[in-house]
């Protein structure tokens, strides 16, 4: 390898690493303000509108790096991404968002912490060496890690269990399979990430906007 192409090379896995923290900052506030805007819905005090709101942001990260045995989990050792989800709780605490405002902006920022995280997932899969189908499985869980531990929280039927749920688990599952497959190949790149991120993204929202949902069984149809 000539030098160029080693520069090369470096800028690309700093850029890659650039966008993974970037991108795991942008999906802990996304899955953050989720978890609080939900909080507000349930009439929750400040206690429970920050826990929400943190438990959400970190939940699947911690479930991800204790599966990898990450211990403590960087959720514990790093904690920007902390203070960041209980600010963000704080911030809707301090500024009461009417009603309206918790709904839609609830799914946005649902499907926001959704993208980034499956990404993210199974990028640090990759990163310790996991295979392909252990990396994808590590950002599946990552991604709908935070959810289902906020709508447990808050009371509800988790919404990858739900059969009135608009696409949930499969946008997450994926994602998490096309980038832990461009890794496994070496074309990942941090673009790509974000495109992978991007497409999760757009699948949640469309689905929610136009209500696909996954297949059911042919005689529970039949039957209602």
């Amino acid at each position: 390898m000539s030098v160029a192409q080693a520069v090369l090379a470096a800028d690309i896995d700093h850029a890659a690493s650039v966008v993974q923290e970037v991108g795991e900052m942008i999906g802990t506030v996304a899955f953050a303000a989720s978890g609080a805007l939900l909080a507000v819905r349930r009439n929750l005090d400040i206690v429970g509108i920050v826990f929400l709101a943190v438990s959400t942001a970190l939940g699947g990260g911690v479930i991800r790096d204790i599966m990898v045995g990450n211990t403590p989990p960087t959720a514990f050792t790093d904690l920007k991404f902390l203070a960041a989800a209980a600010a963000t709780g704080l911030i809707i605490f301090f500024w009461h968002p009417p009603p309206r405002l918790t709904r839609w902006p609830l799914d946005v920022t649902d499907a926001i912490g959704l993208g980034m995280f499956v990404v993210v997932g199974a990028t640090v899969g990759h990163a310790w060496g996991a295979s392909p189908t252990v990396a994808a499985l590590l950002g599946f869980t990552t991604g709908v890690g935070g959810g289902i531990i906020r709508d447990v929280l808050s009371g509800k039927v988790p919404a990858i269990l739900r059969t009135d749920e608009p696409l949930y688990a499969i946008p997450a599952f994926a994602g998490a399979v096309v980038a832990s497959t461009l890794m496994h190949f070496d074309w990942y790149r941090g673009w790509m990430g974000l495109i992978c991120a991007l497409l999760v993204i757009v699948a949640r929202l469309a689905s929610l906007k136009y209500g696909w949902r996954g297949p059911r069984p042919y005689y529970v149809s039949r039957e209602e």
